[in-house]
């Protein structure tokens, strides 16, 4: 199913009735499938960079068969598409989608719901990556997507405009799952929350707000960004960014801007952020002006700060990362094989703990590797690896229970190793979309795939069930994790010479410099 596919009309489709309204979806391989159920109002005129509204009753059945519009965002990348080429347009970019094996109110099912990624700045619901009818179908679960405001309309801190409207978009559809899961056969005491890179970072810090208290009840994130703002520093990329679509910092001024066309503004601000490297430091070379702000309102702190006070220590986390992250991004910028001695030396300065201390800690650990092997390996622990790892601890220090993985299975036939979003298709079963069509080509995945597609699959639902995927709760004596690899296990975390140089670091949020 793409988001390109229309359905004729279907008056036997199952139906449900909403807060808002009753919906009809269809029958589609032995699951009930309703797409683009708006949870809030389109964000438009009056609501334009405002917290979202409750979405607005309707008369009649409302045919939920094609997934809402994609909200306004910057072009995708190595196929996560901003916006399908023929498809839903409009302003209703508020809507989710629901995956269920059967909508009867006594069923009860576990329900998982699912936050993309996409640096903040890209990405919906309605991607065909993110299919779930493998995870809803082979776990017995129901599964919730949903869209959120991405980039200028989510993040960039406006005056005049709460922080974090993405943040707050996403509340907005964990509220409408609690009041109408149930109807669809899923337990509101049974929800988990899972996504992946800035999905994951949402995660975390939707574990860290109080308006999200009580929302759901597990966590899983998958590679976690260490990437979130202190409010100066936002202020400052916000003031850039306006300057980018000759406006005001502010969402008066900015609302005189078409939706659509703003996020050029946002383009062009990432393709020259090394030139602010002086004012934005580690921010600078992830080439996006967007991340959650740590405002003290809508999130009030770190999530690491966070979960080590207690602030979730009554939801059960799931996280971990894949061994060779960064190297899809080395792709992407055609830095594989290119890396010099003076770019390595530069990335370990500038990333490592403490600057050419870090620098030297890494040499010393790893002393056999060349530039770009250093170069990947600290991109690879500051940006995902090991915030993945101290969300984990960070949970332990506030006494909750975290169970912790590593993907480290290559991509069959392909250079990028166990890279950034291998996980997707993995988990979703679709080889052929999205990242999964660049990592498997021709949609064709091995046996050793499928064995380890399921393998994920039946620990996150699993998880989603009971709080227990199916291997030991990380603790800080012997460090069990579970290795995804053709064959999985459990040792010892495997990163154990990063784990070292980064013990004790402190993930704030990122400042402005002087």
């Amino acid at each position: 199913m793409t988001t390109s596919e229309s359905h004729a009309p279907d008056t036997d489709g199952p139906v449900v009735r909403t807060a808002s309204g009753a919906v009809r979806g269809l029958r589609e391989r032995g699951l009930s499938v309703f797409r683009g159920i708006p949870f809030a109002e389109p964000p438009v005129g009056e609501a334009r960079f405002q917290a979202p509204r409750r979405a607005r009753c309707w008369d009649g059945t409302r045919e939920a068969y094609a997934f809402g519009p994609p909200p306004p965002q910057e072009p995708g990348v190595l196929g996560r598409t901003a916006r399908p080429a023929t498809g839903p347009t409009g302003d209703d970019w508020l809507t989710l989608n629901v995956w269920t094996p059967d909508p009867d109110p006594s069923a009860a099912r576990p329900v998982m719901v699912w936050i993309h990624g996409g640096a903040y700045k890209l990405g919906h619901g309605g991607q065909p990556g993110y299919d779930a009818q493998h995870v809803a179908r082979d776990g017995d679960v129901v599964v919730v997507t949903f869209n959120y405001r991405v980039g200028m309309e989510g993040f960039a801190l406006w005056a005049g405009a709460p922080a974090n409207r993405g943040l707050l978009d996403q509340v907005a559809a964990l509220e409408w799952v609690q009041e109408n899961i149930g109807a669809f056969g899923g337990d509101p005491a049974r929800v988990t929350v899972f996504g992946e890179s800035a999905g994951a970072g949402s995660v975390a810090s939707l574990l860290a707000m109080e308006r999200a208290r009580g929302l759901f009840h597990r966590a899983v994130a998958q590679s976690v960004p260490g990437t979130f703002f202190s409010a100066d520093l936002a202020r400052d990329m916000a003031t850039a960014l306006a300057a980018e679509a000759g406006r005001q910092p502010t969402a008066a001024d900015l609302a005189a801007v078409d939706p659509r066309r703003l996020p050029e503004a946002g383009q062009s601000l990432s393709a020259k952020m090394l030139q602010y490297l002086d004012r934005w430091g580690r921010a600078a070379p992830t080439v996006t002006p967007f991340s959650p702000v740590v405002d003290g309102d809508v999130l009030p702190m770190s999530p690491w700060q966070a979960l080590a006070s207690g602030a979730a220590r009554e939801v059960d986390l799931l996280v971990g990362h894949n061994r060779d992250e960064f190297r899809l991004f080395m792709a992407m910028s055609g830095m594989l094989g290119e890396i010099t001695g003076e770019q390595a030396t530069g990335a370990l300065r500038l990333l490592a703990p403490d600057g050419e201390a870090g620098e030297r800690a890494y040499r010393a650990a790893f002393p056999g590797a060349s530039p770009a092997e250093l170069y990947e390996r600290v991109q690879t622990d500051w940006l995902f690896g090991m915030p993945s790892l101290h969300l984990a601890e960070a949970q332990l220090a506030g006494g909750g229970r975290s169970h912790v993985y590593e993907l480290t299975w290559p991509a069959p036939g392909s250079v990028l190793g166990a890279c950034h979003g291998l996980d997707i298709p993995l988990l979703f079963g679709t080889f052929g979309a999205d990242l999964g069509g660049l990592l498997f080509p021709g949609g064709r995945p091995t046996s050793e795939a499928e064995h380890l597609s399921a393998f994920i699959r039946r620990s996150w639902t699993a998880f989603a069930r009971t709080g227990d995927p199916g291997w030991p709760a990380y603790d800080t004596r012997t460090r069990p994790v579970q290795v995804l690899d053709a064959e999985p296990k459990v040792t010892p975390y495997p990163e154990e010479k990063s784990r070292r140089i980064w013990e004790g670091h402190d993930f704030r949020p990122l400042p402005l410099l002087d």
